[in-house]
């Protein structure tokens, strides 16, 4: 059986276009888990799991009912090392490279290496990115960083790549949920460019156009939240 990376991996390659919805599972309540599926697009390929303030606890019971009502991957995406939970299929472990807090570049990290020794989830590790969406966003605010400046094209390129020569296997841009607009497509396409591993993007992205904005300029991943909260 092939691993949630090699898919991804294998996704690229193909050019397949993944999309996954981002769950918070502070504003998720596990008993409308078959209702919300049965309105998640169909073209959805997995399902991201977390936020940036989570209290301890709640990420558990939204994991196990997602698994029980359905066959889609589920992967953490954690804004802290407390909300790992064992019954996910993945992780995305971020490094948040876009600001110069240790807490989230290795602190968080080190928190989590004695709850991944004893679990056996897939450890993807993920150079995290948060670029500037036009409003202020929970990531900014809870990691004390700033986001980067999408005109800044080149420095965000170097960063990216950064990440990847560190090990990362994948790239996540994030312009923050709810953000007033999403990351631009020139920029998507300036880091997939100089890439060899998959883009993952979200942030802002509302609209079917948007997400094929989003594929058409290199990511193999897209992430949808906000747009489903809201609807």
């Amino acid at each position: 059986m092939s691993t949630l990376m090699e898919d991804i991996l294998d996704a690229q390659a193909d050019g397949k276009e993944l999309l996954a919805v981002l769950i918070d599972p502070d504003k998720f309540d596990p008993e409308t888990t078959t209702d919300f599926l049965d309105n998640i697009p169909k073209q959805t390929t997995h399902l991201l799991v977390g936020g940036s303030t989570v209290p301890k606890g709640k990420t558990q019971p939204v994991v196990k009912s997602l698994k029980q009502h359905s066959n889609l991957p589920v992967l953490l995406f954690p804004g802290s090392y407390d909300q790992l939970t064992p019954e996910a299929d993945g992780l995305l472990f971020l490094s948040l490279l876009s600001g110069r807090n240790p807490e989230y570049l290795i602190g968080q990290q080190l928190k989590a290496v004695p709850f991944l020794r004893d679990n056996d989830l897939e450890v993807i590790p993920t150079a995290y990115l948060l670029i500037d969406g036009g409003t202020q966003s929970a990531v900014a605010k809870v990691t004390q960083t700033k986001p980067m400046d999408p005109n800044m094209v080149g420095h965000i390129v170097d960063t990216a790549k950064a990440g990847q020569l560190m090990g990362a296997g994948m790239v996540y841009l994030e312009a923050g949920s709810g953000a007033a607009h999403p990351v631009p497509p020139q920029l998507i396409e300036a880091v997939d460019k100089d890439l060899d591993i998959p883009l993952i993007v979200g942030g802002g992205i509302r609209t079917m156009e948007q997400r094929q904005t989003a594929y058409q300029a290199g990511a193999t991943m897209v992430v949808i939240g906000t747009a489903l909260e809201q609807s």
